[in-house]
């Protein structure tokens, strides 16, 4: 028997999965590992911990197969910035894709470039969220640490770096970094010139089901995995779930409710918002794209909430208590911005917020809220979606928070259409797994993979009462971050 693997480097744990190559999972092990905020806004990991955390579930997963490994796909958090010295040793701490302290880069890029050509070229304005802005913060802040710097990777890049010993990366991923040519799919000469980045750092460009390296022996044996088989490009953490839910062609789309929230679109032209309320990227299928709203902090939210307000109770718990209370959590709203936001409102120094709350709330209300919120966010992510004319009806959902009944409902109820989960649960890592298995031949195109190792599970109908109760409630949503955003920008500037 032939067997594939996908290994997702996410944001709390990196997962890695052995699939047949039917797509089912035959095992999977996750090790977790500690995100640091050394200031307000601010994101931060040791690239050794993923590493780590690769070897580990690698060498538990590997065990299990009883045939022949024939190919590794990468998947991971977007736009982290790790930074490699001449040595190939790591310079400094990962800044992550929810750190928010570049906001001055990101004026400073839009002034450099002109923020309707940088939409034009990048397909999104500048973002503290992207990769550029953090370059250009140690570039000022830490410029010792910049002059060391060699080589410039993706969080899942410099895992291939460990495995395969080549600086490499993938359109789907690098299209976070704000230094790509969406359109051209290579890197931007015009924005590295402009913003005085050496292309020399960045890694060499590929599609996400090519092959762009090979296990070395010391990886081999620090992994478990046969050396030389071959590495395909990966991709980006959200286009990975794209291919492992089977969205890789038109009027399809999937929410994730990971730790951040994803409404993500397939489109086979690069369609693009001026407004750069969405992001526009590459995805995993060669000469396609996708569209996609992020808010923040979606599973990160009811995760703050457990482990500050609701310790002891279990997360099937909290969906009880939730679950017996009505539509809205009697009038209280809540605002999931704990780590700034992005769709729509891009804005970094924005903050989590229970509006409406009264003597009556407990923390079932809270809990409720937390999700209504979160959902509220998704909706309102997939309302520009819907606004350019992508068509996202036919909808799968992932991520932790899609394994709760209760969640999954409620998601159907605010969006008015039905969900679908997908047989298995490994999204990411079994999308990452389909790319290796077109890297090795498995599969002759992305799109046979899904059709031969992607499933259909379970389908939610909405609720149309319900679907009329939550629209009163998303109404109400949609009026408070305006009229909080002076507030918002006045607190980031109080010592």
């Amino acid at each position: 028997m032939r067997y594939i693997i996908g290994i997702d480097v996410g944001t709390s744990g990196t997962k890695s999965a052995l699939f047949d190559t039917e797509g089912n999972c035959i095992a999977s092990a996750t090790e977790e590992y500690a995100l640091s905020q050394p200031q307000n806004g601010w994101a931060e990991q040791n690239p050794e911990d993923w590493w780590r955390a690769v070897c580990k579930t690698l060498r538990e997963i590997t065990k299990k197969a009883n045939g022949e490994i024939c190919g590794v796909g990468l998947s991971g958090q977007m736009h982290g910035l790790v930074m490699l010295d001449e040595d190939n040793k790591v310079i400094r701490p990962a800044i992550l894709w929810c750190d928010g302290r570049s906001s001055v880069e990101c004026c400073e890029i839009e002034k450099r470039m002109g923020r309707d050509r940088l939409i034009e070229i990048t397909a999104n304005p500048a973002l503290e969220g992207f990769t550029a802005s953090k370059i250009m913060w140690v570039k000022k802040h830490e410029p010792e640490n910049f002059a060391r710097c060699r080589r410039i990777l993706l969080p899942k890049d410099y895992i291939r770096f460990r495995l395969a010993d080549v600086y490499a990366t993938e359109v789907s991923d690098a299209s976070g970094m704000q230094l790509l040519d969406i359109k051209k799919r290579c890197w931007s000469e015009e924005i590295c010139k402009e913003l005085e980045i050496d292309t020399d750092l960045l890694g060499e460009m590929h599609e996400s089901p090519e092959i762009t390296g090979y296990v070395t022996k010391e990886a081999a044996a620090r992994t478990g995995l046969p050396e030389g088989i071959p590495i395909a490009g990966g991709a980006g953490d959200n286009a990975a779930a794209a291919i492992g839910t089977g969205v890789c062609a038109n009027g399809r789309a999937f929410t994730t409710i990971g730790t951040s929230g994803v409404v993500f679109a397939h489109t086979d032209t690069p369609i693009i918002d001026k407004d750069g309320r969405v992001h526009t990227f590459c995805c995993a299928v060669p000469g396609a794209w996708h569209v996609m709203g992020v808010t923040q902090a979606a599973g990160l939210s009811l995760n703050w909430f457990k482990k500050n307000l609701a310790e002891t109770l279990s997360y099937s718990e909290i969906d009880r208590q939730a679950a017996l209370l009505p539509v809205g959590a009697e009038k209280l709203l809540y605002l999931p911005y704990l780590m700034g936001e992005r769709t729509p409102v891009l804005d970094a120094d924005a903050r989590g917020v229970f509006f409406g709350l009264s003597a009556m709330h407990t923390k079932a209300h809270m809990a409720r809220a937390v999700m209504e919120g979160v959902s509220y966010s998704l909706q309102s992510c997939r309302d520009v979606i819907d606004e350019m004319g992508i068509d996202t009806s036919d909808m799968a959902v992932c991520g932790g928070g899609a394994k709760s009944p209760f969640w999954r409902q409620m998601l159907s109820d605010v969006f008015g259409i039905p969900v679908k989960t997908m047989q298995s649960e490994e999204g990411p890592a079994l999308g990452a797994a389909i790319l290796a298995g077109c890297a090795a031949g498995v599969y002759k195109s992305v799109e046979e993979g899904c059709r031969i190792a992607v499933r259909s599970g379970e389908k939610t109908e909405p609720d149309g009462e319900k679907h009329m109760q939550y629209k009163k409630m998303y109404a109400v949503y949609r009026t408070l971050y305006p009229a909080m955003r002076t507030s918002f920008k006045a607190l980031s500037e109080l010592c």
